[in-house]
């Protein structure tokens, strides 16, 4: 406790604070002026300094220059906005001039009228009045102007003035636009077979009863082997071949869309002739599809037209088209949907059609980015996916225009072609990087990293590709002339037959018989393996 005796306790102590002695004045004299320290350095100038670091011409008077980076379009955009107000030398305006001069340029302006009044003069324009022009008045030729009146010469624009009954010509884009409808023309067919019914009444939709191979039986119940050489081969195209199908379930017709605008359908059996040729489109047939019985084909072409056919009777049923070209086409192999179909189109989007009202749309999926490639039918029919050029795959629901799944990877390729595994648990996508990936078709929809086909060439062509009906193996095309088989589990190639020195398009699976596949490609001929 400290000791108040010393310090009585009401007055501060007299040495309680320590004061520190003042320092004495300096007399030292410095030798520099203002003007000898605004000097520049002594000595030569270090060439490895950079110019921007110093502070060497950067203080202004009215303010701290910088340098700074200006885009050739900002600036030419502040360059003009400048010399509209008169350019760097322009004078300096005041707030009350420039209101004296917005106020001369509404003076310049008729009156907006009465609100009350609809028409005629004096009516209501509000902000759409215009601005006064001067007035010209009309001096006949000849006539003398006093020597201080102006003389100024108005030519009459009478190139957009047309007399009443003058026929015009069309533009050009309208008169090819007509005369590629003109060119469709109607839908016709020809018969080729030797007899268009056989001694009971019966077509060639019958399914024949008289081959050593049952063919209604459930496809996929046999084992199937790899085909070694060929037996067969039609040459009735003149073009390239664009798709092929084998009748559903049975196998016994084979239909073929080619470059030359034509489809046509040929017997596989008895003596392999041509039946039937449907010509309706006016450019190439980019791809067909029977539907679930077989009776009904659909058929798209580049001339932007989508066409139903009667197998049968080669008659033309309906026709649907949305102004673009479409890629693929696809019929809902559901029951439920057998009379829908889906179509990928040029325009980035895939549209829903139903047969029986061809004029109207029913649903439109519009969320890929570029020309659709690929559709196909997963899940028991209730979904499907979509590849397209913007290298994306996308999962849909049916008849709902929202994709439930979207996978995109920085190193994925357009995929051109699909073909659906016989189990319905993959789908099989052939790559333009010279590949073929596999991806689920479940809920997920991942990529099956384990199964990867390589040794072909696909880059720069839609090559198709196509699963045995036991789903042993898979069966591809190549750019250079071959047909590709793998083993479907350990991703082995186990065959390459030649097929001609041109790519080979399009190749598909017989559903019915054990190690029979047809393919076709540019040189237009088809070839029948065993």
């Amino acid at each position: 406790m400290a000791d108040f005796g010393e310090y009585p306790p009401n007055m501060a102590p007299q040495d309680a604070l320590v004061v520190r002695q003042q320092a004495g004045q300096d007399h030292a004299v410095v030798p520099y002026t203002a003007d000898d320290l605004s000097r520049p350095k002594f000595g030569p100038a270090n060439p490895f300094k950079d110019e921007s670091i110093t502070t060497k011409r950067k203080n202004i008077l009215t303010g701290h220059a910088e340098e700074t980076f200006l885009g050739e379009h900002t600036f030419r955009t502040k360059y003009r906005a400048v010399e509209r107000k008169g350019g760097p030398d322009r004078e300096y305006r005041t707030g009350a001039t420039l209101k004296e001069q917005a106020a001369g340029l509404r003076a310049t302006r008729d009156k907006k009228g009465d609100a009350a009044i609809a028409e005629g003069s004096g009516s209501y324009v509000g902000p759409w009045a215009r601005y006064n022009r001067p007035a010209y008045e009309t001096v006949e030729e000849g006539e003398e102007l006093a020597s201080d009146e102006e003389h100024e010469v108005v030519e009459e624009d009478e190139g957009d003035v047309v007399e009443s009954g003058t026929v015009l010509r069309a533009p050009d884009t309208a008169l090819a636009r007509r005369k590629e409808v003109q060119e469709l023309g109607d839908e016709t067919t020809t018969f080729h077979g030797s007899a268009e019914f056989d001694y009971q009444g019966r077509s060639y939709m019958h399914v024949p009863q008289d081959l050593e191979v049952d063919l209604e039986k459930e496809p996929g119940s046999t084992t199937n082997y790899i085909p070694k050489k060929q037996i067969h081969a039609w040459k009735d195209h003149k073009m390239a071949v664009t798709a092929l199908r084998f009748f559903p379930d049975s196998g016994h017709l084979l239909l073929s869309a080619s470059a030359d605008s034509t489809v046509r359908i040929r017997d596989v059996y008895h003596d392999k002739e041509l039946l039937r040729s449907y010509s309706g489109h006016s450019k190439a047939v980019s791809d067909i599809c029977f539907n679930a019985s077989g009776t009904q084909f659909l058929s798209a072409s580049y001339d932007r037209m989508m066409k139903l056919w009667d197998t049968e009777t080669g008659a033309c049923i309906n026709k649907f088209t949305t102004g673009k070209t479409p890629h693929v086409i696809k019929f809902n192999p559901d029951p439920e949907h057998s009379n829908e179909f889906l179509a990928g189109m040029s325009d980035k989007k895939i549209v829903q059609f139903d047969i029986r009202t061809p004029g109207e749309i029913v649903q439109e999926y519009d969320h890929h980015l570029a020309a659709i490639n690929t559709i196909t039918f997963v899940d028991q029919n209730r979904r499907f996916m979509t590849t397209s050029d913007d290298k994306s795959l996308r999962a849909w629901d049916y008849n709902i225009p929202v994709p439930i799944k979207y996978i995109a990877e920085p190193d994925m390729y357009p995929m051109t072609n699909a073909a659906s595994h016989p189990s319905g648990k993959y789908v099989a996508y052939q790559s333009s990087d010279n590949q073929i990936l596999v991806y689920g078709a479940n809920d997920k929809f991942r990529q099956n990293r384990k199964k990867n086909y390589r040794g072909h060439n696909n880059a720069g062509l839609a090559i198709d590709l196509d699963c045995s009906p036991d789903g042993q193996f898979l069966a591809s095309g190549d750019s250079g002339g071959f047909v590709c088989f793998w083993d479907w589990k350990t991703c082995k190639m186990y065959h390459k037959l030649r097929a001609g020195s041109q790519a080979v398009t399009c190749v598909k699976w017989h559903p019915q018989e054990t190690s029979k596949v047809a393919s076709a490609g540019l040189d237009g001929e088809i070839r029948y393996w065993d």
